[in-house]
């Protein structure tokens, strides 16, 4: 088994993070498995997710170590622990409850919690979080990210909600260390339809968006 620091060199290296909702570990294990051929090897399954901690335990068996599997809307550290039991190597939070962080640090497990202003996100730095969440993205968009790293370059940063193909690119050279998204990836319309590819082609067009920006000089 990979140990924390591992799995967080694994998931910055990468760059992408998939968050996937389904309500079934079969069509959850598709997407991933799909995704996974274009490149990208971290998959977050939501806590909103009908029956989570279940399908997290399913894909966790079935998935092996294929992929590099997380729960995310995480709220609180028992329900961190559940889904740490149940196969999750990492934990994403909507919020910052300090509380989560010294739970996954005792089942060495990466933690990023979701956090907003300079405040929160230094503040969740200072508790321990491997990667801050800076959540909603789409609110501020890849220059608050420039404006945050220049006071705080040692924090690394993640945006989640509204990333998509046009920005990909701007997060990772305003300082972002990886990128997560998610209806954006995952095209609903072909999961209906189990064209698989389509997943393939749109996981690789993020890989190669991050790639290049850092091969720009950001990220």
């Amino acid at each position: 088994m990979s140990t924390r620091n591992e799995n967080l060199a694994s998931m910055k290296e990468g760059g992408v993070v998939a968050v996937l909702r389904a309500s079934s570990p079969d069509a959850l294990v598709h997407v991933a498995q799909a995704i996974g051929r274009g490149g990208v090897g971290a998959v977050e399954i939501t806590m909103t997710t009908p029956g989570a901690l279940g399908v997290i335990e399913e894909c966790a068996s079935r998935l092996g170590g294929e992929l590099l599997l997380g729960a995310g809307s995480v709220l609180d550290p028992e329900t961190a622990r559940a889904a740490i039991l149940a196969g999750a190597e990492y934990i994403v939070t909507p919020t910052l409850n300090p509380d989560v962080i010294p739970l996954c640090r005792r089942y060495d497990k990466v933690v990023i919690p979701g956090a907003l202003t300079p405040t929160e996100i230094l503040t969740a730095w200072e508790c321990g979080a491997d990667i801050v969440k800076v959540f909603p993205a789409t609110v501020v968009g890849p220059r608050y990210f420039k404006d945050v790293k220049a006071p705080l370059p040692q924090v690394d940063l993640m945006p989640t909600g509204g990333v998509n193909l046009d920005n990909a690119g701007e997060f990772i050279r305003a300082g972002a260390c990886a990128i997560a998204v998610g209806s954006n990836l995952v095209d609903k319309a072909a999961v209906a339809a189990g064209e698989w590819h389509v997943l393939t082609d749109t996981a690789r067009d993020y890989v190669d968006a991050v790639r290049n920006a850092r091969q720009e000089g950001g990220g």
